[in-house]
């Protein structure tokens, strides 16, 4: 090769080290910022159970009631397609997946309710009892993929109580041999950034008394309140109880009718796709975006109960509002009735089936440098490369399917995704 022809510049060498210098703090606010996502596995869906409902069976009992539903108002692909308007191609696969989805994992995040739905005559007993059984479903394999309890809110009629619950809870597992990887704690109703504050303190006093690593619990935080979401300054709350949460944020929850109780919203409009819950949601979206925390859409009060004119209707209700959400990047939502499994699974593994093909074509065009019709950047591979890595992780998708289209190994696939996502590869070599 010939020698390169010297390229002339004007600025001294010294220029971009005074500049990179001045911005060496921004680099690493950034950093502690906006780490981006953790690059774990996302659940699809929460669902609540009262701690005094909560049953060594509850995983199995939810999952056989689902299939049960399924049995008696879609007993079939074809009129469970002609229920939801899937297209003749998604019929059979999906009403396949979502059955063997209810046998195999019915559910993937399950939170033990001491919070509102919570009727219990004796929480100290039901926390402890919480435990055990928690603890027992990790050691025997029963446990979903995550698990935990929503406790009382930090507000002061129910503080000592909630603070307690959590206390016996953790000190539960703790006897037990331990917190599991999956575990998930959830704060509600909160108000105030001082609130996750005082969440973060409590927690740390927990890990040194039992001798954990700093900053080894984390929680999600649960909008249910308008003040959540626009502070009295006109600022946005939530953004403060990210930075509040010192890195232990995992999640931000909407919770759609207290919120919308507290706008004023009537009874009978007070739904996910209200737009005082679009907006809500929104805020809550940005201000988590790049944070490594994750947002979850709320719930349907509406249950498949009934006749199954009746189920029917709910059904084509809460399959309408998922995919509504997934749409908007919401890729988890709250169940609250065995009878919404059904539909939580055949909204998910719909929404990533209808685009698998177009999307691992477009994703193997840009790993191979291919000109299509679409000319796509490094941010869209990311986000191509992560959604199918979503529809893996619930099981919409299999690996050698992705593999074959994309041309990609697991591997190359996740590296795509981001530098978590391809260091949680490496580190389980």
């Amino acid at each position: 090769m010939g020698q390169q022809e010297q390229v002339a510049t004007s600025l001294a060498g010294a220029v971009s080290e005074e500049i990179s210098a001045s911005l060496a703090p921004v680099d690493a606010e950034l950093e502690r910022r906006y780490p981006g996502d953790p690059g774990t596995r996302q659940p699809v869906h929460t669902v609540y159970v009262p701690g005094n409902l909560f049953a060594a069976d509850t995983l199995r009992s939810w999952g056989d009631q689902a299939l049960a539903a399924l049995d008696a108002h879609a007993p079939d692909a074809a009129s469970f397609a002609a229920v939801l308007g899937l297209a003749d191609d998604l019929a059979e696969p999906v009403h396949a997946r979502v059955r063997a989805k209810l046998e195999r994992e019915p559910i993937e995040d399950l939170r033990v309710d001491f919070e509102d739905g919570y009727k219990g005559a004796d929480e100290d007993q039901d926390a402890a009892r919480a435990a055990r059984l928690v603890a027992d479903a990790y050691k025997n394999g029963t446990a979903a993929p995550y698990m935990g309890i929503r406790m009382k809110c930090m507000e002061s009629p129910v503080r000592d109580r909630g603070i307690r619950t959590l206390d016996i809870f953790l000190t539960g597992l703790m006897e037990a041999g331990g917190l599991p990887d999956g575990l998930v704690l959830t704060l509600p109703k909160v108000t105030y950034a001082e609130q996750v504050t005082a969440m973060v303190r409590l927690l740390e006093q927990f890990e040194t008394a039992r001798g954990l690593n700093p900053g080894r619990i984390g929680f999600e935080i649960q909008i249910e309140t308008s003040q959540s979401i626009l502070a009295a300054d006109g600022t946005a709350t939530v953004a403060r109880m990210i930075d509040a949460a010192e890195g232990r944020a995992t999640g931000l929850h909407y919770g759609t009718f207290d919120y919308s109780a507290c706008l004023g919203v009537s009874a009978a409009y007070q739904a996910s796709d209200h737009p005082a819950a679009d907006h809500a949601k929104a805020i809550m979206q940005v201000a988590a975006a790049g944070t490594g925390v994750r947002v979850s859409d709320g719930s349907t009060n509406v249950l498949p109960v009934g006749t199954t004119e009746n189920v029917h209707e709910a059904w084509k209700l809460h399959y309408g509002l998922t995919r509504r959400a997934l749409a908007r990047a919401y890729y988890q939502g709250w169940d609250m009735h065995p009878g919404h499994l059904p539909t939580r699974y055949a909204a998910v593994f719909a929404f990533y089936r209808e685009g698998f093909e177009a999307a691992a074509k477009r994703l193997a065009a840009y790993a191979n440098h291919v000109d299509g019709a679409v000319m796509d950047e490094p941010a869209t591979a990311k986000a191509l490369a992560g959604y199918l890595l979503r529809g893996l992780d619930c099981g919409a998708l299999d690996s050698g399917e992705v593999t074959r289209l994309t041309g990609l190994t697991l591997a190359r696939l996740q590296s795509y995704a981001g530098p978590r996502r391809a260091d949680l590869t490496a580190s389980a070599k």
